[in-house]
């Protein structure tokens, strides 16, 4: 089974679920792991973290390219709309929302951003809940950066006021 098929690309950005933007450095072996199988070599374009990963688990790890324009503007759209209601236990919110962020789906990530900004204008986030909608936020705001091709700043006003639309506020709702 060759899954070879994803035929990511030397320079290509890609998307490493709920770690963001990488770019493919490389594609061969690996010294460190001395076997056959080949590899992608990523860079975390966050903070220039390394990553490497064998191209058959490629699938498995959710890696995925880039959305396209049409698809942020979906995506955009998406968190306008007004936020459905989730658990109001914490734990189990915390649980379904952990399984969202792990899927890579920016779909999924902005479902938990939007629920962890409605939760927080009620009561405020616990340290470890705080840290997802960080997590999620910037996972979301950096794709819509390098998307766009505008800076993150600017990404990051475009989610907040779309954030604040799917609440009701300034939206002209």
């Amino acid at each position: 089974m060759s899954s070879m098929k994803l035929g990511f690309k030397v320079g290509e950005k890609l998307v490493y679920p709920n770690h963001g933007v990488t770019v493919v450095e490389q594609i061969g072996t690996s010294p460190i792991f001395g076997t056959d199988d080949t590899y992608y070599h990523l860079r975390l374009l966050a903070n220039n973290s390394r990553l490497v990963v064998p191209i058959m688990n490629g699938d498995r790890v959710g890696l995925r390219r880039l959305y396209q324009q049409k698809e942020i503007k979906g995506l955009i759209g998406l968190i306008e709309e007004h936020v459905q209601k989730s658990h109001t236990d914490w734990k189990g919110r915390y649980r379904e929302n952990l399984e969202k962020m792990k899927t890579g789906r920016l779909e999924d990530v902005a479902a938990v951003l939007k629920n962890l900004n409605e939760v927080s204008k009620k009561k405020s986030l616990s340290f470890r809940e705080k840290k997802m909608y960080d997590r999620a936020k910037y996972l979301i705001v950096s794709e819509v950066a390098i998307v766009k091709n505008i800076p993150e700043l600017e990404a990051e006003k475009l989610i907040e006021k779309s954030l604040d639309k799917s609440l009701g506020i300034g939206g002209g709702h």
